[in-house]
């Protein structure tokens, strides 16, 4: 039998992790918000977690949902947050993912080269301060949120 050449894929890293939480908290201190971030990897699987002092308690899960829809996805969340309200044409996703999915902005999912490697997700402030923090983050590292 042949030998299966299998495809190779990466992950987002710990250090990534780390510098992504870190330039949220900077983009959310200059716009006097505390937020909640999370990353995950290609998988969904939690890599990080960062809850500001004085943060929404809810803000943790909510980010953590949000960067698993956008990793499951592979869009960012804002994508369907007109679509998905009743009688939307996206109507019912928020169901999906076993009712993980988060269909508010401030989940992005995380490209390298084009390669999804993760999500990240913020939450704690109106949903396009969140979705703001996470794109400057995104940036600030290189990365970016579209293929």
């Amino acid at each position: 039998m042949a030998a299966l050449h299998l495809p190779r894929t990466s992950d987002v890293t710990e250090e990534v992790a780390l510098a992504l939480l870190a330039g949220v908290s900077t983009a959310a201190a200059s716009r006097g918000v505390r937020l909640a971030a999370c990353v995950v990897d290609r998988g969904g699987n939690l890599v990080a977690v960062r809850r500001a002092d004085g943060s929404q308690i809810g803000g943790v899960t909510l980010a953590i949902d949000k960067a698993y829809t956008a990793v499951a996805f592979g869009a960012p969340t804002a994508r369907w947050a007109e679509s998905s309200v009743p009688g939307g044409t996206d109507w019912g996703m928020a169901g999906s993912l076993g009712g993980r999915a988060v269909m508010i902005a401030g989940g992005v999912p995380l490209y390298a080269a084009g390669e999804l490697i993760g999500g990240l997700g913020v939450s704690g402030a109106p949903s396009s301060i969140d979705d703001a923090c996470a794109r400057e983050s995104v940036a600030a590292l290189g990365l970016e949120v579209e293929p």
